[in-house]
C-alpha cells in the first residue's frame, strides 16, 4: 500500500512541475516583451489575464461536476480513488496558478488601466473575491472528499455548480458593459 501511495504521489508531482515551468515560462515571456516593447505591455498583461481567468473558470466549473459524480461513489471504490486523483490535480495543477495569475494581472491592469477607480471596477472586485471564496470552499472540499468526509450530496453540489457561472456572468457583463 505505501507503494502505491509514492507511485500516487510521483503521478502528482509531474504535472505540478509541468505547471510550474509553464508558469516561469510565462513569466520569462513577459519580462523579455516588457524589455523589448515596454508601450505594448499593458496588453500583454491582459492577454495572460484573460487566458488566466479562462483557464481558473475552467476548473472552477469542473471540479464542482466531479463532486457530483464522486458524492454517488463509494469511498472506498477504485472509482472514488481516481476522483480524489482528479480532483487534487485540477485544483493544484490548474486552479489555483490560474487564480494567481489572474489576480496579480487583474490588480496590474485595475491599477495600471483605471487608477483602481469606477464603481463597475468596486463591484468587480468584489465579485472576484466571491469567486475567490468559491474557490476556497471548493478547496475545502478537495480535502473532506481526500478524507472521505463528504457530507454533501451530489444534488447539493449540482446546485453549488451554478455559483461560479452566475459569479462570471456579473464579472463579463461588469468589465465589458461598465454599467457603473
Amino acid at each position: 500500500m505505501a507503494d502505491d501511495a509514492s507511485e500516487t504521489g510521483k503521478a502528482a508531482a509531474s504535472p505540478a512541475k509541468r505547471a510550474g515551468i509553464a508558469l516561469a515560462i510565462f513569466a520569462c515571456l513577459t519580462v523579455l516583451i516588457f524589455l523589448l516593447e515596454p508601450d505594448d505591455l499593458y496588453l500583454w498583461i491582459k492577454a495572460v489575464h484573460v487566458i488566466a481567468v479562462i483557464s481558473w473558470m475552467a476548473g472552477m466549473l469542473y471540479l464542482p461536476r466531479l463532486f457530483v459524480y464522486h458524492a454517488d461513489v463509494d469511498p472506498a471504490s477504485d472509482q472514488s480513488k481516481l476522483f480524489k486523483l482528479m480532483e487534487r490535480r485540477l485544483l493544484r495543477v490548474i486552479i489555483n496558478p490560474a487564480m494567481m495569475v489572474a489576480w496579480v494581472a487583474g490588480l496590474w491592469l485595475a491599477w495600471s488601466g483605471f487608477g483602481f477607480h469606477g464603481t463597475w471596477l468596486y463591484l468587480k472586485l468584489a465579485a472576484v473575491i466571491a469567486m475567490s471564496g468559491v474557490h476556497g470552499y471548493f478547496s475545502g472540499a478537495v480535502r473532506r472528499f481526500a478524507d472521505d468526509r463528504n457530507e454533501t450530496s451530489s444534488r447539493n453540489w449540482r446546485l453549488i455548480n451554478e455559483i461560479p457561472t452566475v459569479l462570471m456572468i456579473v464579472i463579463v457583463i461588469l468589465v465589458i458593459v461598465k454599467p457603473f
